[in-house]
């Protein structure tokens, strides 16, 4: 489906890396390889925010026999380590698996941080970049980057989750603000792989609510009669502070049999609360290629009890990857057939939708209330 307002608003030529906080400790040259998957909130004055992830990468990674890693360290500054290209797989450019480890081991040849970005109230037109409040690691366990911001503005406080990485772990971390532009890091609040938690926009019965997604290399199976699929789902969790979190123990939203979510699926952007129920925008993955394709579909859940699925549309995305948006910059892409919904903002009749398209660029649509009629 295509709507009349589908645009891409940030895209990496609009980073001005003279002002990347791996300026001052990382000579080498770098670029954006992407400016992309944004948290997404109003602004006190009417304004909406990105808060983009840019992932700047090294132009030149292989040198001699050794390809080299971005690493943060605890002095502030950031070092290119050098490990062994024999020992490198080296096929995708954002980073190499290393071969000779009892387990997958993987090193970054770009580094994620976070850079806000203030729209106008259509999220249309950039109205200013902040880079003097970008989000960049400032503990051990974000060595290698700061990932996936998702914004939630609860009780005039903004929640916003990102992925931290390195090698002491792969975790969950919270940021909190008043303003939607200076946060402050509230520490690690799951301790596991999870891309994808997602507060819901407002308490329930008094406590906090997620969306989440454990990750794992094994997944057991369903009964051959059962319509679900194994693998990666989206479960919940709540919590009485934002901080400390319960699993809850009923399933989630999980892959089905019979649709193009035959991959892998996730949250998307926060969800919302609708006189309807929660209205849940997620991503779902058809097996293809190297990373398969991803595309947007939605779900409600109810209002009081989140784990009741009231509506779940899993057969037809609501968005798709579209690659006559990204034309113009095509000789920069290095992937394809991916967009990945990362936020949604209530403008009356219709929703403003921010994703990420092709891991590259920031993209918003607006897109009518009756769609999800």
């Amino acid at each position: 489906m295509s709507f009349e307002v589908d645009r891409l608003v940030f895209t990496p030529d609009d980073v001005d890396l003279t002002q990347s906080p791996l300026r001052g400790s990382v000579a080498a040259e770098t670029y954006t390889l992407g400016a992309f998957n944004p948290g997404f909130t109003r602004l006190p004055n009417g304004d909406l925010l990105m808060m983009v992830r840019v992932a700047e990468a090294l132009r030149q990674p292989i040198v001699g026999d050794a390809i080299h890693a971005i690493r943060w360290d605890l002095d502030g500054t950031y070092h290119l380590d050098p490990h062994a290209l024999s020992d490198a797989d080296t096929q995708d450019p954002r980073k190499f698996m290393l071969r000779e480890h009892h387990h997958k081991v993987m090193a970054l040849t770009s580094l994620s941080w976070l850079l806000p970005v203030q729209l106008t109230p259509d999220g249309l037109a950039v109205r200013q970049v902040h880079y003097d409040k970008a989000i960049a690691p400032a503990a051990t366990w974000q060595e290698y980057g700061v990932e996936d911001a998702r914004i939630s503005l609860i009780d005039g406080v903004y929640y916003m989750t990102t992925c931290s990485v390195s090698a002491e772990r792969h975790s969950t971390t919270l940021y909190t603000s008043t303003d939607g532009l200076n946060y402050a890091l509230q520490g690690i609040v799951l301790d596991h792989q999870n891309k994808d938690m997602l507060f819901f926009e407002g308490r329930i019965d008094g406590r906090f609510w997620a969306l989440t997604r454990p990750l794992g290399d094994l997944y057991f199976a369903y009964p051959p009669n059962s319509p679900y699929r194994g693998g990666p789902s989206i479960n919940l969790a709540s919590s009485p502070d934002a901080l400390h979190w319960k699993p809850y123990e009923g399933p989630g939203i999980r892959p089905r049999k019979g649709t193009t979510i035959s991959a892998r699926m996730g949250g998307g952007a926060q969800p919302v609360r609708t006189d309807a129920g929660w209205l849940v925008l997620y991503h779902g993955v058809e097996s293809a290629g190297v990373v398969g394709i991803y595309r947007t579909f939605w779900a409600l859940l109810d209002l009081e009890d989140p784990s009741r699925i009231l509506r779940l549309e899993d057969q037809s995305a609501l968005l798709e990857p579209a690659p006559e948006l990204t034309k113009p910059i095509e000789h920069q892409m290095y992937l394809s057939d991916v967009v990945f919904t990362t936020g949604v903002i209530d403008a009356g009749d219709y929703y403003i939708v921010a994703s990420g398209e092709a891991d590259l660029a920031c993209r918003i649509t607006h897109i009518p209330k009756s769609r999800f009629a």
